[in-house]
């Protein structure tokens, strides 16, 4: 039976990735030759497996960089204006209704008012509007959220931060309550799972959910554990992580949780200490991609546990040093869309 509104999850069969390029008017001018290096590994991996959308307000020169790396021909470019690069998040939010995909366009506003989003908001319109999907188009810019924001079992439960999505900044004057039932109507939920404990220091975006807790098949939860009673984020997990244990799946049951290491502390060149995480992974249809921070040791324990996550699936690091000097990692930078979205 079909039902009226599916939230998929990310592990669902998918038509493809989205990339939003970085340029020299975004935030990354300082250091693009270094971070396009990581988006360039990025674009090889995701190609190899997957079709790829690349966007970018000079998409012909991005093809340049690319050529001899990937199959630029493979690629789908499309011309538009953009901020900066967070794919994740100004992004299309996919869901089918009665099995017919509707992209959902919600209002990104840099994530409560905190940097520039006047051309990344209008991204997922201008993809309609240019044929790149095959699928309906929602107009939800009365309401504010990021994918990052937001993680789906795809069988009708959703795992939020209360941080995020009660940020005044977002929607303030909307009372939880009415968020939860918005939620629920929009994507078919039967229940919003708050997550209320945990943080990473330099976090721009108030605790994303898929910088701490992301749900996987068989209803596992994989989540950034800390260990050490010297690490400011300590209590703050332990706290998460006791939460994590007292939920329970739709039928009663406790979940499967898998602890990824906490990622050693990781600075900017002003001393601040960067939110690396493990938890921001993409999950592709035959191949898992994860952030590595060359931590030797927490890298590999890292891709040991999403290999218990993903059995089946290939296990892939790429190095995401440059990406998180700007407060981000691999999963913030990719937006997925399900089978028979993209044309």
């Amino acid at each position: 039976m079909i039902p009226p509104i599916l939230f998929p999850a990310e592990w669902f069969p998918q038509s493809g990735i989205q990339l939003t390029w970085p340029h020299e008017a975004t935030d990354w001018a300082y250091m693009l030759d270094e971070v396009t290096g990581c988006f360039v590994e990025l674009a090889r991996e995701i190609s190899k497996r997957e079709k790829l959308i690349i966007v970018a307000p000079s998409p012909d020169k991005v093809k340049r960089r690319l050529q001899g790396v990937v199959d630029t021909g493979a690629v789908t470019f499309v011309a538009c204006p953009t901020n900066d690069t967070w794919a994740r998040d100004h992004g299309g939010i996919t869901v089918f209704k009665k099995g017919i995909p509707h992209i959902c366009d919600f209002k990104f506003n840099g994530w409560g008012l905190k940097f520039a989003a006047n051309h990344d908001n209008l991204i997922t319109s201008s993809l309609y509007k240019q044929n790149i999907f095959d699928a309906r188009y929602e107009n939800r810019l009365n309401f504010v959220v990021e994918g990052g924001a937001l993680e789906s079992d795809g069988a009708g439960t959703l795992l939020t931060t209360s941080e995020c999505l009660l940020s005044p900044n977002r929607n303030g004057e909307w009372s939880q309550t009415r968020i939860e039932e918005y939620l629920k109507e929009t994507f078919g939920l039967q229940r919003v799972l708050w997550l209320d404990h945990g943080y990473l220091a330099g976090d721009d975006t108030d605790s994303h959910i898929d910088t701490l807790a992301r749900f996987a098949p068989g209803n596992t939860i994989v989540y950034v554990q800390c260990t050490d009673p010297a690490d400011e984020h300590y209590e703050a997990l332990q706290r998460m992580e006791r939460q994590l244990r007292s939920f329970t799946s739709l039928d009663g049951r406790p979940y499967r949780l898998l602890p990824l290491p906490m990622a050693d502390a990781v600075y900017d060149e002003n001393g601040e200490r960067l939110p690396a995480t493990y938890a921001n992974f993409l999950i592709m249809n035959t191949a898992v991609l994860y952030p590595t921070y060359r931590q030797s040791r927490n890298d590999t324990l890292a891709a040991e546990v999403l290999r218990q996550a993903f059995p089946g699936r290939e296990i892939v690091g790429i190095d995401c040093s440059s990406l998180i000097r700007q407060h981000g990692s691999l999963h913030c930078v990719t937006m997925q869309y399900p089978e028979h979205v993209l044309r």
